[in-house]
């Protein structure tokens, strides 16, 4: 649409100004994924400008369109198109107008309707989009000017702390909302600057003038609350997610995996199971609220702009029209974390005290009360033939989540707390080699935890078990693993990735685990996996491949395990911004190994609620961790623009643990592989045709052998 002042209630999508500038307006926000760099270089390919005459504006509720949620990696492959074909046709139009005199166009308001079928600039001749560009958010972040929510600062403005309730992680149940029963102001009473106390249903804030003082109330505030019913224990998470009630979904059925199953030479029967992990920002959430009587103006970190808005909404009373989210960067979310919760929390502060509000959450509530990403419990039962062809595969997933209704909503009883099941088990549930009986079951969950999405969502956690399974099947029948999922692999473009990162790998095609010796008690294996991201409810739509050789080292006294080496193959198809993809990519890879080796939450034995309140007892993995990482990107400009923001996280974990069983002949079968978990099993080597002990609480798998070697390590 061009240019300028639109009619009111037109949506824009793009803006041509005098000066040879554009700006680009989309509902979708930047993440840190570099998608505001990306969109920037399309409307400049189609407008034939230079990319540093175009601005985007995202994510913005009273500009922006609503393009519903930046997840999915779904931006580039499918948010872009309007804007590129308004993009081209604004090209068209100022080509057939202007007649070589821009100064005819001067002044001219004209909006013009978007036609879907504008045609796009030929990828063959993109000369901006396609090229490697700077991030165009680095520069304020390096130079420290003010880039994030955090920083904001508007006149007049108060500071807001808020104190949660001490059910920490749960979103469901009669309790929520009606446990507080007295807030002792007087405990208060003696610190300056304080504002007021705000309290409605369970939610609780102070507001100060300085933000000091804020943090002083919040701590010194005494509250009595009503007891409330446990949540369920979750130390025997397996147990606790198949008590869980479910709904089971069939969402792919060929042949008959049963009799298959039943009646093959080889058969397998396999559970892997998934914690609970946070999104660990290392910001925690902060957000600014200003409520003028008839209007409120967010600014918000939130990943959601328009549900924000209409959430707040419903939370103070007004029109959604009313409401206006502006969307700052936050730090890194990686999915639901506490953004929109915290902006839900500001608005309600500054409509109480009718001043500008910025609340900042503490890192311990941040922690406990942000959306989890899901666990899930995966069951694979699969067999081959004689000959080593796949037979049957039968695969069960329970996915136990909500959505996370924003918590403000909850404490306040405006929305019910009532444990739903939200339907996103889906996602890489079917395995991607070729078997002729097949049954893939999705078990919609409520939650148990208060959960959300996290980055890969379930398609991660899927990937994990077919990985993994896949492995050991190969395995079983002393086959290469390589050359075993390549051998059932229909996907000639999966395939051609697979075999270009094990060649860059220097892959050693073996049948049985190498256990190659390092240096003292180290010992050294390699692993791989390939998976492509298929999201949304089945059947989905598949973002990029991506396929992974991890190397590791595991020590055997320790059971410290170090991935040293990571080489990724990643089809992204055309890249609109080829270092940002790789930067995508090695984001991915950071915060996979972190997953893998460190991350799971835990919780209180008798009360349910969660006990990771600071980063000593949710450990991410630091920078003498992380591995040396190696990005392929296969060369793909013919093809159509895919998600890259989280396809290469979904292979990751089981690389890992394939290269773990490749180094010391134990399958893992739950992350995180901790050194305690590691070494425990590593100490029933010695001892094999002894009885077998008790298993260990993170067991995976209910059969002993989940822990021996098949191949005793070699010496």
């Amino acid at each position: 649409m061009v240019p300028g002042n639109p009619a009111e209630g037109v949506e824009v999508l793009l803006a041509l100004w005098d000066d040879g500038s554009a700006n680009g307006l989309a509902g979708k926000v930047d993440l840190g994924t570099g998608i505001a760099t990306a969109l920037a270089q399309l409307v400049a390919e189609e407008l034939d400008l230079p990319a540093e005459r175009v601005v985007m504006l995202l994510g913005d509720t009273a500009r922006a369109p609503n393009q519903g949620p930046t997840i999915a990696s779904a931006t580039l492959q499918i948010a872009s198109d309007p804007l590129r074909r308004a993009a081209a046709q604004a090209g068209a139009w100022l080509c057939e107008h202007a007649q070589g005199d821009a100064a005819a166009l001067r002044g001219r308001r004209e909006v013009l309707t978007l036609d879907l079928a504008t045609p796009l600039k030929p990828v063959d001749q993109w000369r901006v989009a396609g090229q490697p560009m700077p991030r165009v958010d680095i520069p304020a972040k390096v130079l420290g000017e003010a880039a994030f929510v955090h920083d904001l600062r508007v006149p007049g403005m108060l500071h807001g702390r808020v104190v949660r309730p001490p059910y920490a992680g749960a979103d469901h149940g009669d309790f929520i909302g009606r446990t507080l029963q007295a807030v002792d102001e007087s405990s208060v009473a003696h610190i300056a600057g304080l504002v007021a106390v705000v309290r409605e249903g369970d939610f609780v804030g102070v507001v100060a003038e300085q933000e000091d003082q804020a943090e002083a109330a919040m701590r010194a505030l005494r509250l009595r609350w009503a007891d409330w019913p446990g949540q369920p224990p979750l130390g025997d998470l397996a147990q606790a997610l198949r008590d869980n009630p479910a709904v089971a979904r069939v969402v792919a059925e060929t042949g008959d995996a049963a009799a298959a199953n039943a009646a093959a030479p080889l058969r397998l029967q396999r559970r892997y199971l998934w914690p609970y992990q946070l999104h660990a920002s290392i910001g925690p959430s902060c957000a600014v609220a200003h409520w003028q009587g008839d209007k409120l103006t967010v600014w918000a970190g939130t990943q959601n702009p328009h549900v924000l808005r209409a959430d707040l909404s419903l939370l103070v009373g007004l029109a959604d029209t009313a409401v206006d989210v502006v969307r700052l960067e936050a730090a890194g979310c990686y999915g639901r974390n506490g953004a929109d919760d915290v902006a839900a929390d500001a608005a309600l502060l500054s409509r109480a005290v009718g001043r500008p509000v910025r609340v900042q959450l503490t890192r311990e509530q941040e922690h406990q009360w942000e959306p989890k990403g899901a666990a899930q419990l995966m069951d694979v039962d699969g067999s081959v033939d004689e000959q080593g062809r796949l037979q049957g595969w039968a695969f069960d997933t329970c996915y136990p989540s909500n959505a996370a209704p924003t918590l403000a909503l909850l404490l306040t009883g405006r929305v019910a707390a009532t444990a739903q099941a939200f339907a996103m088990g889906d996602r890489t549930s079917v395995p991607p080699y070729r078997v002729p009986n097949l049954k893939v079951t999705v078990h919609d969950m409520p939650p148990i935890l208060r959960a959300s999405w996290l980055r890969g969502v379930s398609a991660l956690p899927n990937s994990f078990a077919h990985e993994s399974f896949i492995d050991e099947l190969a395995e079983a029948r002393s086959e290469d693993p390589l050359a075993f999922r390549l051998r059932h692999l229909d996907d000639p473009r999966a395939a051609e990735l697979l075999r270009a990162t094990a060649e860059r790998a220097g892959w050693l095609p073996h049948t049985q685990p190498q256990q190659q010796p390092a240096e003292g008690d180290v010992l050294k294996g390699q692993g791989v996996a390939y998976a492509r991201y298929i999201h949304s409810k089945f059947p989905g739509f598949g973002a990029a491949w991506s396929a992974w050789v991890a190397d590791v080292e595991v020590n055997k006294l320790t059971g410290e395990v170090h991935v040293s080496r990571v080489v990724v193959g990643h089809d992204a198809g055309a890249m609109v911004n080829p270092a940002g993809v790789m930067h995508q990519v090695n984001g991915n890879v950071v915060q996979t190994t972190s997953r893998a080796l460190k991350e799971r939450v835990t919780v209180d034995p008798e009360r349910g609620t969660v006990n990771n309140r600071e980063w000593g007892s949710y450990p991410i993995l630091s920078l003498r961790e992380v591995p040396v990482i190696e990005v392929m990107l296969m060369p793909r400009q013919g093809e159509p623009i895919l998600g890259a923001g989280e396809s290469s996280s979904v292979p990751g974990t089981a690389a890992i643990a394939n290269a773990i069983f490749d180094a010391t002949g134990v399958r893992f079968r739950e992350p995180p592989f901790t050194p305690e978990v590691v070494r425990a099993a590593l100490n029933l080597l010695p001892a094999l045709s002894a009885a077998p002990p008790p298993l260990a609480s993170a067991a995976p798998v209910e059969e002993v052998s989940r822990h021996l070697p098949r191949h005793r390590p070699r010496t």
